[in-house]
């Protein structure tokens, strides 16, 4: 009756996987947060930062502006400072066409899952 609930379990990503695909190129991280919050706290290594004001814009696979590293097919794992607006974004990139799309939550949790940070 309520398998909705539990029909995208197999699809999750925690984010010491994230961590470790990361590290081999297996996905693409994706940074929301502002501008602000990046010169405050830092980014995890090797994420792209496209402000959540920016998403549909820069990844949308079909506008010129689209990001050339979404255009690869991998999997994309998506981080805010809480989780709350990496969800939104992950219905943003969804409804944009992007099949494999992941909220990792907060900077904190890949920090504890051990990713670095590059300020």
């Amino acid at each position: 009756m309520f398998a909705f609930l539990t029909g995208n379990r197999a699809a999750r990503m925690s984010a010491e996987e994230a961590v470790q695909k990361s590290r081999r190129g297996d996905v693409v991280v994706i940074d929301i947060r502002d501008g602000s919050e990046l010169a405050a706290t830092g980014k995890a290594k090797g994420a792209l930062h496209v402000p959540m004001a920016a998403l549909a814009m820069r990844c949308d696979p079909h506008s010129p502006d689209c990001l050339p590293e979404l255009r690869s097919g991998k999997p994309i794992a998506v981080y805010c400072a809480s989780g709350a607006r990496s969800g939104m974004a992950c219905g943003t990139l969804r409804r944009l066409g992007h099949a494999a799309v992941h909220n990792i939550g907060g900077l904190a949790k890949w920090q504890r899952a051990g990713g670095e940070i590059t300020r």
